[in-house]
C-alpha cells in the first residue's frame, strides 16, 4: 500500500507554525506539535487512528528547537524515512527579525533560545541554527506580511498537492422557514418568491425529489433568471471564503415547508458546485416533515 505523506512543519519561533498545523488539520491531516525527532520511527509503527485505512490524509509533525536533538538527527531521519518509501516534505516558516520581535512582544512568550541574552540575539541564533533545514525544505514561506487567513490559505494549497480530498467543506442545505432557520448557515437564500407547487392539488403530496416538482419549479422563467444570477454569485464567493481559510461553508436554501422549492434549488446548487468542489454535500433537512 502506498505510504501516506509525512510533512514536517518547522521554522523560527513566532513564524506561524501553530496556524500552519491547524490548517493542515483542517485539511484532514493527523497533526502532532513538538514531536521529539527520536520518537518518530516508533510513532510510525504504532496502531494509531492515523494509520487506519482512509482515516487521514497523512501525518504532519511540528518540530523546532524546543527539541534539543533536532539538528543532530534530522538529516538521518529524513534519509531513513525516504528509504522506507515515505513521501516526506518539509515546510519551513520564517519572518523578518522585526516582525518576530513584534510578535514576541505581543505574546510575551519566552523564546526557546532566549533564556540568556537579548531576544534579538536569540532570534538571530535560531535563524543561524535552522539554516540547513531551510536550505533543504520543499516549501519555504516568509510569513512577515501574512495575515492568519493568508497563511492558512498558503498551507491549504500545499496540502492539496499531497491529497486530492482536501478543501473547504461545503454543505448545501434545504430547509423550511416554518421549522426554523439553520443556525449554522453562512449564506441564506429565501426562495419563497418562486411559484409554489404546494398549491397545485396533484403536486402537493410530492416532494422536490420528484420529476414533476422539478419540472414545475425549473421551467418557471423566474427560476431560470434567479439561478443564472445566484450561481454566478456563488462562483465568485466560494473561492473568496476558501482563500480566507474557512474550513466549512454552509449554503442554506429556504422555502415555506422545506419540501418543494428549496429542495429543487438546493439540488441545482449542489450539482453546480460539485463540478469544481469535490468536498460538497447535500442535505434536505425538512423533506420528510409533512
Amino acid at each position: 500500500m502506498k505510504q501516506r505523506p509525512i510533512i514536517i512543519v518547522t521554522g523560527t519561533s513566532g513564524s506561524g507554525k501553530t496556524t500552519a498545523l491547524a490548517a493542515f488539520e483542517d485539511a484532514g491531516f493527523y497533526c502532532i506539535d513538538n514531536m521529539p525527532i527520536q520518537l518518530v520511527p516508533n510513532f510510525l509503527q504504532m496502531p494509531t487512528p492515523a494509520q487506519k485505512e482512509d482515516a487521514t490524509a497523512g501525518w504532519v509533525l511540528g518540530m523546532d528547537l524546543r527539541d534539543k536533538s533536532l539538528l543532530d538527527h534530522y538529516s538521518t531521519l529524513m534519509n531513513e524515512l525516504t528509504r522506507q518509501g515515505y513521501q516526506i516534505k518539509t515546510v519551513f516558516l520564517d519572518a523578518d527579525e522585526q516582525v518576530l520581535l513584534r510578535r514576541y512582544n505581543q505574546t510575551r512568550r519566552h523564546h526557546p533560545l532566549g533564556r540568556r541574552g537579548s531576544l534579538l540575539d536569540a532570534i538571530r541564533e535560531e535563524k543561524r541554527q535552522l539554516q540547513p533545514l531551510r536550505d533543504t525544505a520543499a516549501y519555504s514561506i516568509d510569513t512577515s506580511r501574512f495575515s492568519i487567513h493568508e497563511l492558512k490559505f498558503a498551507i491549504l494549497n500545499i496540502a492539496r498537492r499531497h491529497t486530492a480530498t482536501t478543501g473547504m467543506a461545503i454543505n448545501v442545505v434545504s430547509f423550511g422557514f416554518k421549522h426554523g432557520m439553520p443556525v449554522e448557515a453562512d449564506l441564506l437564500m429565501d426562495v419563497r418568491f418562486l411559484a409554489n407547487p404546494y398549491f397545485v392539488p396533484e403536486l402537493k403530496a410530492l416532494d422536490g425529489g420528484s420529476k414533476e416538482i422539478q419540472d414545475f419549479v425549473l421551467k418557471d422563467p423566474e427560476t431560470e433568471l434567479f439561478l443564472s444570477v445566484y450561481l454566478k454569485l456563488l462562483d465568485h464567493l466560494v473561492p473568496l471564503y476558501e482563500k480566507e481559510g474557512k474550513a466549512y461553508l454552509t449554503i442554506a436554501i429556504g422555502c415555506t415547508g422545506g419540501r418543494h422549492r428549496s429542495v429543487v434549488i438546493a439540488q441545482k446548487i449542489f450539482d453546480h458546485i460539485q463540478r469544481s468542489q469535490p468536498t460538497v454535500r447535500l442535505i434536505h433537512r425538512d423533506i420528510q416533515i409533512t
